[in-house]
């Protein structure tokens, strides 16, 4: 079994209520929306991470990072974006078991054609009433379940 932490929309806020929702994880993937080079550094200190640039991160120092990232995990394909609407592809058609995206700050996760799509919300800054949340991805024998973690803040 592998754990996989999944956060979003930090906008330069890291939590410590994720940081501990995120340890135990063997790999983080972040939806973008990042804000700040050091939160992925503080990341990286609990296990390594895929991160995708989000609409927001605009500075010299997210240049580098992609709009879009593909990982495998456990022999699951997993798609990593910011924006969903912006997905140019048909994952179920590629081999993707799972795509992660962010932006709307609403945790979600449904399965369609056989893909998981999950959405682990805004661990960052609260937005009007919604919720602060990561998200676990738990890969076993090849298949993937979806967890949305509450965080107090």
């Amino acid at each position: 079994m592998t754990i996989v932490g999944v956060i979003s929309d930090t906008h330069g806020l890291l939590r410590p209520e994720a940081v501990e929702a995120l340890r135990g994880s063997e790999h983080i993937l972040h939806a973008g929306d990042i804000g700040a080079l050091a939160i992925l550094e503080k990341l990286e200190s609990i296990a390594p991470v895929t991160a995708v640039r989000g609409n927001v991160d605009r500075e010299v120092w997210a240049r580098g990072i992609p709009q879009n990232q593909m990982v495998e995990i456990g022999g699951v394909s997993i798609y990593v974006l910011h924006i969903l609407a912006e997905l140019g592809l048909k994952p179920e058609a590629a081999g993707f078991g799972v795509v992660v995206y962010g932006h709307s700050h609403v945790p979600s996760q449904k399965v369609t054609e056989g893909v998981l799509y999950f959405n682990p919300g805004s661990a960052g800054p609260r937005r009007f009433q919604l919720p602060v949340t990561v998200g676990r991805l738990v890969v076993e024998g090849g298949s993937v379940r979806g967890e949305i973690i509450a965080i107090d803040g």
